[in-house]
């Protein structure tokens, strides 16, 4: 067996405790960025770290915890799509304070934490339909959301890297690509 396929699946207590742990390292680097840092964008069309904040609430909503009750109440539902960038422009979490985001955030993760916590086996492999990947169980999303975290965590760490690098002086050179 390859090493990419000798993993075994997340129970959902696993998948909670990682969501959590997520949740808490995502909580401290954004209540540590000034204003002006996490409202700052690496690069025109990419988002600063309150609009990840903004993202993960959705995500959480629309994507995770919204899409996990839509398989558990229906029979093979099919999903309804939506478009994160329309979405972040939508919301206009760059002129809101970061301790309100995750506020949101944290309130928007605990209900869908209930709903991981309360999952049996049964419930991990009922599923639906996607507009552009197809078929998905509630297993698929539970693993895609701890996936999911841990991309937009290393973005918004990126973003204060980003933001630290012209002040490095000479020290970039210790970091140089």
């Amino acid at each position: 067996m390859s090493a990419e396929h000798s993993t075994a699946p997340l129970s959902p207590r696993e998948a909670a405790a990682l969501l959590r742990a997520s949740l808490e390292a995502i909580r401290g680097e954004a209540s540590a960025l000034s204003d002006r840092a996490a409202s700052w964008h690496p690069k025109a069309g990419e988002w600063c770290a309150k609009e990840v904040l903004g993202h993960l609430i959705e995500a959480d909503r629309r994507g995770f915890g919204g899409r996990i009750r839509q398989f558990l109440d229906a029979d093979n539902p099919a999903c309804i799509g939506w478009d994160p960038d329309e979405v972040a422009r939508g919301r206009g979490d760059c002129g809101k304070p970061v301790v309100g985001l995750l506020d949101e955030l944290g309130k928007t993760r605990a209900e869908g934490l209930k709903v991981v916590e309360a999952l049996t086996t049964a419930g991990l492999s009922r599923g639906g339909q996607h507009p552009k990947v197809g078929s998905l169980t509630v297993s698929d999303i539970l693993h895609e959301w701890v996936h999911h975290d841990r991309n937009h965590l290393k973005q918004m760490m990126t973003n204060v890297q980003a933001y630290t690098w012209p002040h490095m002086g000479n020290a970039q050179q210790f970091s140089a690509p």
